[in-house]
């Protein structure tokens, strides 16, 4: 088929370069705009723009598709673009632009959706992080007839992924974007001939995105709820507390924990102990015993290796803010 493809993190150029492998003829890539990333901010391109550009794709940049928006000449050149690719369908992952009904429209068999998540359950920007954070045991990849709503469309394919309970947000990400990039290639073998399922009314949540203000742990939280976040902000944006070192504090990133069972009256937050086998933390419910931590500008390390330049010690106190 005549393929439009709209995407950017790597979530879909997994699913671009299946696409790709299967023999679909990828008539125009669409993609976020380079944005300044890294330590020194310089530009850089999008996982699906780098992909396209490897494979000589055409690729647009617009910063909106809405002619009413702040950027009305970037949606009138993506749909002249758009009109020139005259493709039979339009793929789109993870992309970042609001779709205007034109765009859903313009393809011959308007637009299909690839979302880590069985909907209706995690509509929205972060399913696979709200997933784990939840303690979902199951979640999933939906291929989705695109309509004007918030990922409110038909549904054409769904298939489950058991979530481990070692499970971090990358990791999940991986399985799910595989599946993905199968699942819609298998769509594409059988465009028009489905038989698309409304979405149910009942158990609709939104999976809202991930903020960087999310990253503080609150010591007085149940233990279990504590070690999901630390999971499902894995990679990003992290978990972090306030660590006293020797005559300073620091803050320090948390990146593996196990939940203990805690009968001490330690207030949540307190150090019941802190040795090679891991820094173990009092919550509102049981207690964390702290694995994987890392120092600013330092790396990810095992708590032996933590603990050889760290001066914490039993009863300290651990904090959320500098």
């Amino acid at each position: 088929m005549r393929v439009i493809f709209a995407g950017t993190p790597e979530f879909a150029s997994v699913a671009l370069a299946q696409l790709h492998a299967a023999g679909h003829e990828v008539v125009l890539v669409l993609t976020q705009p380079d944005r300044p990333a890294g330590r020194g901010m310089k530009l850089q391109a999008s996982a699906v723009k780098q992909w396209a550009v490897s494979k000589d794709l055409a690729v647009s940049q617009p910063r909106s598709l809405r002619h009413d928006g702040k950027y009305p000449d970037d949606a009138q050149a993506a749909q002249r673009a758009i009109a020139a690719a005259n493709a039979d369908v339009m793929v789109v992952a993870a992309y970042g632009l609001i779709l205007p009904q034109w765009v859903l429209d313009a393809p011959l068999h308007g637009c299909l959706n690839i979302h880590a998540s069985l909907l209706p359950r995690w509509r929205g920007a972060a399913p696979i992080h709200r997933a784990i954070e939840a303690g979902d045991s199951v979640t999933g990849v939906t291929i989705m007839q695109m309509d004007a709503g918030l990922d409110t469309g038909d549904m054409l394919l769904t298939q489950t992924v058991s979530i481990a309970p070692t499970d971090t947000t990358s990791a999940l990400h991986d399985k799910l974007a595989d599946l993905g990039g199968r699942l819609i290639v298998q769509a594409l073998g059988s465009v028009g001939q489905f038989k698309p399922q409304v979405q149910p009314v009942e158990g609709v949540t939104y999976a809202h995105k991930i903020e960087k203000s999310e990253s503080s742990v609150d010591w007085t939280l149940p233990a279990a709820v504590i070690e999901r976040r630390l999971r499902a902000f894995d990679p990003f944006p992290g978990a972090s507390c306030v660590m006293p070192n020797a005559t300073e504090t620091e803050t320090v990133k948390i990146w593996q924990a196990q939940v203990l069972p805690n009968t001490s009256q330690s207030p949540a937050g307190t150090v019941l102990s802190a040795d090679a086998q891991g820094v173990c933390v009092a919550c509102g419910e049981d207690a964390l015993r702290i694995t994987q931590l890392q120092r600013p500008g330092g790396k990810r390390l095992s708590a032996a290796d933590f603990m050889r330049g760290f001066a914490l010690q039993h009863g300290q106190m651990l904090g959320t803010k500098a």
